[in-house]
């Protein structure tokens, strides 16, 4: 009887959850901290060098982005440095920038631990803590593996890491699909706030440049040989031969927008619209049709027309099959605004830090908007693609919904569309 007098129109609808972007913590070549790192990219300062890391010398790969000013006793307790790689200092010293710029402290999240939860992404995990114990194992026998060893290379590492030091216990998880992870991992945060947790911790670092973590990548054809860091990545170009790869990364705070308010911290952006799509390995020419695709759906899932798009992060892979493929891409979802709209990729920079890198660019993104700044793209002068490449200084002008792009070298494609947290 209830049901049948209930009137039609009388159904309850719950408010709508907008998860913004309220903490950025950085760990990257070229600063730690999000305003050391903005400072040297909106001035387009290149940090390219030769890769110096030990037992890396005589292998073919010459320029890279190592981050060399971090200390990790400094940012991360003895415990825990001694159970994990590298890549999860990175990413536990960016995560704990990340909560000290949302202003989400102990005395917040304790109120409510299983509000609280961690996705990070991963393209290989730790490398240079597996070769150290590898060596061990073939050198000195298997009593002198440490246990760590089961769980340290691991690619979810960071995440349990990260989750147990900080004591969350919300869903917690660890995206792995490709370089792209980095944008899918946002997403994947996102849609949690959207479904009910209170706030993610969200990102990726990696730290690729230990020698069997090298020698992984030489069978990249796409990783650049070139000896000058001036000349070793540059997309875009009729030189482009490759990219750089990179260490270090990002973690962003994400959370519901109203509990920020609530708590008195300002929303620095708003997570509006992702997608993704996968179009295989070793085949450039087909991550237009799956790029265009994946930036229409972000597009879609945002509620913004094309020309909405005020500034695009590119993936700038740099080689020209690829960079073909994107630019073109560009103009199949943004129509004839694709060949207008500034388009920036800070990364030529620092080097492409594999699931980081998207993760940086958000981050770039984020401050780009906050400064009305589109950064330049360092290292690339003579474009030979119908883009609007913002090259040697920064364009200031009004942004506000900036498109981020990625793909991965084994065919994931991803978009992320970023709003101004700003009043209109």
């Amino acid at each position: 009887m209830g049901s049948a007098s209930r009137p039609a129109n009388r159904r309850r609808t719950a408010p709508e959850r907008r998860t913004v972007v309220t903490g950025i913590g950085v760990v990257a070549p070229n600063g730690i901290g999000a305003d050391v790192f903005w400072k040297s990219t909106q001035e387009g300062i290149s940090v390219l060098d030769r890769v110096t890391r030990e037992g890396c010398e005589q292998l073919p790969l010459r320029v890279g982005g190592e981050v060399r000013d971090f200390e990790p006793g400094a940012m991360v307790e003895d415990r825990f440095l001694v159970q994990t790689d590298r890549f999860t200092h990175f990413g536990m010293a960016a995560a704990d920038l990340a909560l000290a710029d949302a202003r989400l402290g102990r005395a917040d999240y304790e109120k409510f631990p299983f509000g609280v939860g961690v996705v990070t992404a991963s393209g290989s995990g730790g490398g240079e803590f597996g070769q150290r114990e590898l060596q061990q194992l073939w050198g000195r026998g298997s009593r002198f593996v440490g246990p760590y060893q089961s769980i340290a290379w691991f690619y979810a590492a960071s995440t349990g890491q990260i989750s147990i030091r900080g004591g969350f216990k919300g869903p917690c998880g660890v995206v792995c699909s490709d370089e792209a992870g980095g944008l899918d991992a946002i997403a994947h945060a996102a849609g949690a706030v959207v479904r009910g947790t209170d706030a993610v911790v969200v990102g990726s670092a990696e730290a690729p440049l230990a020698p069997y973590s090298v020698v992984c990548q030489l069978g990249y054809e796409d990783l650049s040989r070139a000896d000058d860091p001036e000349r070793a990545y540059r997309p875009f170009t009729a030189e482009a031969c490759g990219f750089a790869p990179a260490e270090g990364g990002a973690m962003l705070v994400v959370e519901e927008e109203s509990a920020a308010l609530a708590r008195g911290v300002r929303p620095r952006a708003r997570i509006a619209g992702h997608a993704a799509t996968f179009t295989g390995p070793g085949n450039w020419a087909a991550s237009r049709e799956g790029l265009a695709r994946a930036v229409r759906g972000a597009l879609e899932a945002a509620g913004a027309a094309p020309e909405e798009i005020d500034v695009v992060f590119a993936d700038a892979l740099g080689t020209p099959e690829a960079d073909r493929a994107e630019a073109l891409a560009i103009a199949d979802a943004l129509g004839s605004h694709g060949t207008r709209v500034p388009v920036t990729a800070p990364k030529t920079g620092i080097g492409r830090a594999y699931c980081g890198g998207p993760v940086l660019d958000a981050a770039a993104a984020v401050m780009a908007m906050e400064h009305g700044l589109v950064p330049p793209t360092p290292n690339v002068f003579d474009v030979c693609h119908d883009l609007d490449v913002v090259t040697g200084k920064a364009r200031r002008m009004p942004l506000r919904t900036a498109l981020v792009l990625s793909r991965g070298l084994m065919g994931s494609n991803a978009a992320l569309v970023l709003r101004s947290a700003a009043p209109e």
